[in-house]
C-alpha cells in the first residue's frame, strides 16, 4: 500500500526569529510550506532588542562559532532587506567602558590574541560617548557587532508569507495535530514534516517536555534623552542601544522565577540603578517591556528531529542569541533535513536522546 503524499513539504509553527529563519530558508530551497503564527500570543522576539555582538562576558570571550555566525547573519539579514524592501539591520559599534585600571590593562592584553583581535577597533567615537558615559577610564570598541528591529523585520516577513498565501495566523494547539499516519495532519491539510519553533511555549509540548529548557525572564527599558547618542552600543554590566539619536532601549535583566510576561517595579529598580551609574545625562522612561527568553541548560540551541517521530522536528532553545544564531543554523537545518548534510552535535538533540528514554 502506498504512503499518503503530503500537500506541502513542511508546517512551521512560530514566526519568531527561529520560524521566520527556518521559513526563509525553506523558501531558498524551493519547499513548499505554510508558516503559523499568532499576533494575539506574547513574543520574546518581538521584545528581544536583537542585538549581535561577538564579544560578550565580563572576561571579554568570543562568541561561540562567532567566525561563522556573524559573517552569514550579517549576509542573511543584508539580502532580506533587498527581498522585503525594508531597513531593518543595523551595524554597529559595542563600547565597552573599562571599570578600573585593571580591567583596562587585562582587556588590552586580552586583546593582543589573534582569535579577538580581528573585533577590536580604535575607539573613534570614544570622546563624544565620554560626553554622555561614564568612561573614567577609557574604554574598549568592539567592532562586528549590530542590531536588527526584530519588530519591523517580523511585520515585514508576515505581510510577504501572506501574500504569497504561506502564513496562517491561527493559535496553535498541538493536541489539533494528528501525527498517527506517515504525514502531518493539520488545519484540514498534510505536510511531510512539522517544525516547532515557538520560543518558549515549547516547553508545554507534549513531544519535546523532555528536553531541558531553562527559560529566563528579561526585563528591558525604553529611554528617551534631550541629548543626542551615537549609533553604538555601550555595555557594562547592561547595554544602552539607541534606536534613534535619543531614543534607546536599555537591558536587561536576568530572572529565573515567576515566568510570566509582566514588568515589574524591582527589575525596573535594578535597570535604573546601573543606568544611572553609566549615563551622565537626564533620561526618562518611556516604556518598559519583558519577555521569557527560551534558553537551555548548556546553553546550545535545541534542533534536530525526535526521537521515535521522525516527522516531527524542534528549531528552539536560542536564548539570548537569537538574531546571531538563527540564520545559520536554520541554514544548517535545512541541510540536514533536505540533503543529509551533519547537524553540528552541539545543538541536535540526540545529546539528550538519554532523557527520553530514559
Amino acid at each position: 500500500m502506498s504512503e499518503i503524499a503530503p500537500d506541502f513539504d513542511y508546517l512551521v509553527i512560530g514566526h519568531g526569529i527561529g520560524g521566520l529563519s527556518v521559513a526563509w530558508h525553506l523558501e531558498k530551497a524551493g519547499k513548499t510550506f505554510h508558516i503559523v503564527g499568532s499576533s494575539s500570543a506574547p513574543s520574546s522576539s518581538r521584545v528581544a532588542a536583537g542585538i549581535l555582538n561577538p564579544l560578550t562576558g565580563r572576561k571579554l570571550v568570543k562568541t561561540w562559532l562567532a567566525d561563522d555566525l556573524f559573517p552569514y547573519a550579517k549576509k542573511f539579514y543584508t539580502e532580506l532587506e533587498d527581498r522585503l524592501d525594508a531597513h531593518f539591520f543595523y551595524p554597529l559599534s559595542v563600547y565597552r567602558p573599562y571599570r578600573s585600571v585593571e580591567e583596562q590593562n587585562n582587556y588590552i592584553a586580552q586583546s593582543a590574541d589573534e582569535a579577538i583581535a580581528g573585533y577590536i577597533g580604535g575607539g573613534e567615537k570614544q570622546d563624544r560617548i565620554a560626553s554622555y558615559i561614564n568612561m573614567e577610564f577609557g574604554g574598549l570598541e568592539v567592532i562586528g557587532a549590530g542590531w536588527v528591529d526584530l519588530p519591523l523585520l517580523l511585520d515585514k516577513s508576515k505581510a510577504h508569507f501572506t501574500q504569497t498565501n504561506r502564513y496562517i495566523e491561527a493559535t496553535f494547539d498541538f493536541h489539533h495535530l494528528n501525527l498517527s499516519g506517515s504525514v502531518v495532519e493539520w488545519n484540514g491539510n498534510r505536510y511531510g514534516r512539522i517544525i516547532l519553533c515557538q520560543g518558549f511555549a515549547a516547553v508545554s509540548d507534549p513531544v519535546f517536555d523532555w528536553l531541558p529548557f531553562a527559560p529566563v525572564k528579561g526585563q528591558l527599558l525604553e529611554i528617551e534623552t534631550e541629548q543626542e547618542m551615537e549609533p553604538c552600543v555601550v555595555n557594562q554590566g547592561i547595554f544602552i542601544l539607541p534606536v534613534v539619536k535619543n531614543k534607546a532601549k536599555v537591558g536587561a535583566t536576568y530572572s529565573w522565577d515567576k515566568l510570566d510576561w509582566a514588568v515589574t517595579h524591582e527589575a525596573t529598580a535594578e535597570l535604573e540603578e546601573k543606568l544611572k551609574m553609566l549615563l551622565k545625562i537626564p533620561y526618562k522612561i518611556t516604556a518598559e517591556t519583558a519577555g521569557i527568553r527560551p534558553s537551555v541548560k548548556d546553553r546550545r540551541p535545541l534542533i534536530g528531529t525526535h526521537p521515535v517521530r521522525q516527522n516531527v522536528c524542534i528549531f528552539n532553545g536560542l536564548g539570548t542569541k537569537g538574531v546571531t544564531l538563527a540564520p545559520f543554523f536554520a541554514n544548517q537545518f535545512i541541510e540536514h533535513l533536505e540533503n543529509n548534510k551533519e547537524l553540528n552535535p552541539l545543538v541536535n538533540i540526540q545529546r539528550y536522546f538519554s532523557l527520553y528514554f530514559h
